[in-house]
């Protein structure tokens, strides 16, 4: 069975300027990733780009910047 890649679509800067302060709080991706399931998104990765999911159900928001990886 093939993977699909989903569309990258743009995050709400809001959001996104979120992600990235968080990002910088973090001592590692692992403990990053951590961080933002409490405030309710995860990190998914498809094919080598890592795309930012609303939980509880993985609601796909858009790919992350290159930036994150």
């Amino acid at each position: 069975m093939a993977s699909h890649t989903p569309a990258a679509t743009p995050i709400e800067p809001t959001v996104l300027d979120l992600v990235r302060e968080e990002r910088g709080k973090a001592l590692s991706p692992r403990e990053w990733k951590f961080r933002l399931r409490g405030y309710g998104y995860a990190i998914k990765d498809f094919d080598g780009t890592q795309f930012l999911t609303r939980l509880p159900h993985g609601k796909l928001l858009g790919a992350l910047p290159s930036e994150f990886a």
